[in-house]
């Protein structure tokens, strides 16, 4: 694992969903390695209450409700679609959640306005084409058609942005549990005779079943509304689980520090990150969102969604400029210059926001609480007179 960058979910935990199955003897919907049960104590952490002989870690902090309805619909025979905020944590809980119950979760089609049906079903190498014909040999399955032909979870990033014509081959996978190849000869089964496995039945390999266990989780930023619209026939084939930005502060600190400390192993950094200016980032986010929610037009708004991830982000940020450019302990000199750095990609419109919350929030603040925040106005007016 060391020589990738980004381990996925079921190699990162691999030893821990090894030990969770061998333990697990509830019952298990189709093909799942785990139990509903094992899955969510899998992404939400044990507690003493389970009585297990170590402990799970928590990887994703929500709702439980949430997780549990996730859960419950993948169970069945209808997608499910994570629909919120960007930074909400959406594509991690996708990524948890198949990597449960498969142990494969980069069966992953990107939603966007190139993505087209081929993407979603099949396409062809065209050299073995040319030299022997079309055949179950040439033809290259989509990630979507390799979780049908196994069993597995599938995963739908962006679903909104990508367009009708690729929403509308969705509703039949859902619906039909099948995907036809007509170049292979044979024609479908009628409306509801699914079932068998892929390439077998009397259709040969010009029908591909989707095996028990298959489901597809898709995910929609709630801000691409109006891109392309999901149908009502789309929406039908799924259970909409709605994830809301994350506004208690000691949720949000949990993420916060979760990332940080995985930020710092992943790197092999040994850095001092002060709790003090974990909560100055907690607070300063608090208050810009604050100052976006009473903003009268969209130019008084920053950018920038002011989500979780995006405080992660300007953590990462400043993290990594303090390891391999400052004194190897984190300041808040360096935070809010990373703050100001990350948050400031309108010029001048979200400089001046930034600018005005110095001036109006941070600056009477560090007369008042005095700590970090003399150090942290400073640092932000030096970045703001740096990109200005």
């Amino acid at each position: 694992m060391s020589d990738l960058l980004r381990a996925p979910a079921e190699i990162k935990y691999a030893e821990e969903l090894d030990w969770l199955e061998s333990i697990d003897d509830s019952p298990k919907p189709f093909s799942w390695r785990l139990s509903p049960k094992m899955v969510r104590l899998f992404i939400l952490g044990s507690e003493r209450a389970d009585g297990l002989d170590r402990e799970i870690p928590q990887k994703w902090f929500g709702d439980r409700s949430f997780v549990e309805r996730s859960i419950v619909t993948l169970a069945s025979d209808r997608g499910l679609l994570l629909i919120g905020d960007p930074g909400t944590g959406k594509s991690w809980l996708a990524e948890l959640l198949s990597a449960a119950i498969s142990r494969n979760s980069t069966l992953v089609v990107q939603g966007t306005a190139g993505t087209t049906e081929d993407h979603i079903k099949y396409s062809w190498n065209v050299s073995m084409v040319i030299a022997k014909g079309q055949s179950r040999a040439s033809m290259i399955p989509s990630p979507i058609m390799t979780a049908m032909e196994t069993g597995a979870i599938g995963r739908f990033e962006e679903l909104t942005r990508s367009t009708s014509d690729v929403q509308d081959a969705l509703i039949s996978i859902l619906s039909e549990k099948y995907i036809s190849v007509p170049e292979l000869g044979g024609s479908a089964p009628a409306t509801g005779e699914t079932g068998g496995s892929g390439g077998s039945g009397g259709s040969g390999d010009s029908i591909v079943f989707a095996k028990p266990g298959f489901s597809i989780i898709a995910t929609a930023n709630s801000r691409d509304r109006g891109v392309n619209d999901l149908s009502s026939a789309l929406k039908r084939r799924f259970n909409f689980v709605r994830i809301p930005v994350v506004t208690n502060k000691k949720a949000e600190a949990e993420i916060v520090r979760f990332r940080t400390e995985e930020l710092l192993r992943r790197h092999h950094i040994e850095l001092d990150v002060p709790p003090t200016l974990l909560d100055v980032l907690l607070q300063s986010f608090a208050d810009l969102r604050a100052s976006a929610a009473a903003a009268g037009s969209d130019d008084e708004k920053l950018e920038s969604a002011l989500s979780t991830a995006e405080q992660i982000g300007v953590l990462e940020d400043a993290i990594l400029h303090s390891n391999f450019f400052g004194e190897r302990a984190l300041t808040a000199h360096t935070l809010a210059s990373s703050l100001v750095g990350s948050l400031a990609r309108r010029e001048p419109e979200d400089l001046a926001i930034l600018n005005k919350y110095l001036h109006g929030v941070v600056e009477p603040r560090s007369k008042e609480a005095g700590g970090s925040w003399p150090e942290f106005l400073e640092g932000g007016r030096d970045a703001i007179a740096t990109l200005s």
